[in-house]
């Protein structure tokens, strides 16, 4: 008989640690996980997904996937999708996307493609996160669909039977995730995708440009216009099956990199290739304005701590909002006030991360203000505080790493992490 899991404590009291010498490997990207589990999952045969990450929010995915009939045999953290060449069974339940967003979007227009109606639902809070702006578009691609839930938000149900294609517009200033969610469904429209980002506004572009390298590696034909201001995808190049490769996640890897910054001394991620167009990698060029320093060597990245106080910087992290929450709190150790702006999608993340962002970041003494798309962080005298997480995995990681320099940091609910990292927590007590 298997034991149960055993239950993640209620707090968490994080240990003083420093200078550090360390290798943190991190787990698969999450982004790259979710996006080609569905590529493989309209694939036609079977695709080996080497690398996946583990976590509730792929497991979400997994399971909304197998609901329209996919087959995903499990093996560690290799994968392997037997595709149903673009056609899904219609679930006889409602899909639970629980709190994962990628899931919600992906398999809402995933749907689309499936033989009858699609129920989606999720957690309480993704019941607050807008999806309307998905729907429009989908809508203008000759779906039908049908918001149940208030405010433009889930559930809704999918009708399937197909996506005609043509041109569409949206509006992608809150989510680049509607404009991943099309395309992704879009090589198994009866006609050319056009996509056209209104005002030309598309949040976090580089996650984007992620999805369109993954649709492509599984034989699809997508890409920008030359003037790079709407989205092609030709109807009829299926994906293909094969084997991917994921990266490990450089949202994860923002806190390892972090952790140097605020307590000292070096700590080195494995596996990141020089060539990953992975946003949240941008951080690093951050933390080096700040005093850092950072050595690529062989496969890996080395980022050693200033050596003396962290300097404030101001910067726009709207290609790289995740890393946001890792920044806000090594800015507690800047010497002077840091700004982060154009931000403004943190506001329907897992929580209002901006507003929570301000209230821990008060408690441990820093005099932080919002604005609606703002942070700045102007560092006080340090304390300790019991950090309440939201039920969002960022909060939990992001304010962790305080507690390497403050005694008496306290983090609630440290099981949120499992959404993205279960080990995080062990990974940071071998720091």
């Amino acid at each position: 008989m298997n034991e149960p899991a055993p239950r993640a404590p209620q707090e968490l009291t994080i240990e003083l640690r420093g200078p550090l010498d360390a290798t943190v490997p991190v787990p698969g990207s999450k982004s790259i996980t979710n996006r080609a589990a569905v590529c493989a999952a309209l694939a036609s045969g079977t695709s080996t997904l080497a690398g996946a990450l583990t976590s509730d929010d792929t497991d979400a995915m997994r399971q909304g996937l197998a609901a329209f009939g996919v087959e995903i045999v499990a093996n560690g953290d290799t994968w392997h999708v037997t595709g149903h060449g673009g056609r899904l069974r219609a679930p006889s339940a409602p899909l639970d996307a629980r709190a994962s967003g990628t899931t919600a979007r992906f398999l809402t227009a995933a749907a689309t493609l499936a033989e009858g109606p699609v129920v989606i639902d999720g957690t309480a809070r993704m019941r607050e996160r807008p999806i309307d702006d998905l729907v429009q578009a989908l809508r203008g691609l000759g779906a039908r669909i049908e918001i149940l839930g208030r405010a433009g938000c889930p559930p809704l149900r999918v009708a399937g039977r197909g996506l005609r294609g043509g041109r569409t517009q949206i509006d992608a200033s809150r989510s680049s995730q509607f404009v991943t969610a099309v395309l992704l469904a879009a090589p198994y429209a009866h006609e050319d995708v056009v996509l056209e980002p209104i005002a030309g506004t598309v949040v976090s572009r580089p996650y984007v440009d992620l999805t369109l390298q993954v649709m492509t590696a599984f034989g699809a034909e997508a890409s920008w216009s030359e003037d790079g201001n709407t989205l092609r995808v030709a109807a009829g190049r299926h994906y293909a099956a094969c084997r991917f490769a994921i990266e490990p996640d450089a949202s994860a890897a923002a806190y390892p990199f972090a952790a140097a910054a605020i307590a000292g001394g070096i700590v080195r991620v494995p596996q990141i290739p020089a060539t990953s167009s992975q946003s949240d990698f941008r951080l690093l060029g951050i933390l080096e304005q700040m005093g850092c320093r950072v050595e690529r060597s062989g496969d890996g990245v080395s980022l050693e701590g200033p050596s003396g106080r962290l300097r404030p910087v101001d910067v726009d992290m709207n290609d790289l909002p995740d890393a946001v929450l890792a920044l806000a709190v090594v800015a507690l150790f800047a010497d002077g006030t840091t700004r982060i702006r154009n931000v403004a999608n943190l506001r329907i993340k897992e929580t209002d991360r901006l507003a929570a962002l301000e209230t821990e970041l008060r408690k441990l003494g820093a005099r932080a203000r919002t604005g609606a798309d703002w942070l700045e962080i102007e560092p006080g005298p340090l304390r300790g505080a019991t950090i309440e997480t939201y039920d969002d995995h960022r909060m939990a990681m992001a304010f962790a790493l305080a507690g390497l320099r403050v005694p008496g940091v306290v983090i609630r609910d440290p099981g949120c992490v499992a959404k993205t990292w279960p080990d995080y927590f062990d990974a940071l007590a071998r720091l």
